[in-house]
């Protein structure tokens, strides 16, 4: 049930929005071009498995794991200030 001028649906297509945004943003995150035989973080050899697997890595599994780890935020806030809801 939406409320004020608000349409029905429209929590809905800010949480659709907003996931949609985050999917964009792993996307262009992933690895592209020709990837590294050695990992650029530890120098170990990168398996040649995880290559053919995830075609421009540029880190191996233990490395990536750590970046992964790391929370990162989409950087979207659709629900504006509290300050303008309450006017």
């Amino acid at each position: 049930m939406a409320s004020g001028w608000a349409p029905d649906g429209a929590v809905q297509d800010q949480i659709d929005d907003s996931i949609t945004d985050a999917v964009r943003l792993a996307r262009a995150r992933l690895p592209t071009g020709p990837g590294e035989i050695h990992c650029q973080d530890c120098g170990d050899e990168i398996p040649e498995a995880r290559r053919k697997a995830m075609p421009g890595a540029r880190s191996c599994v233990a490395c990536q794991s750590s970046h992964d780890a790391k929370p990162v935020m989409s950087g979207y806030n659709r629900r504006g200030s509290k300050d303008s809801q309450l006017k």
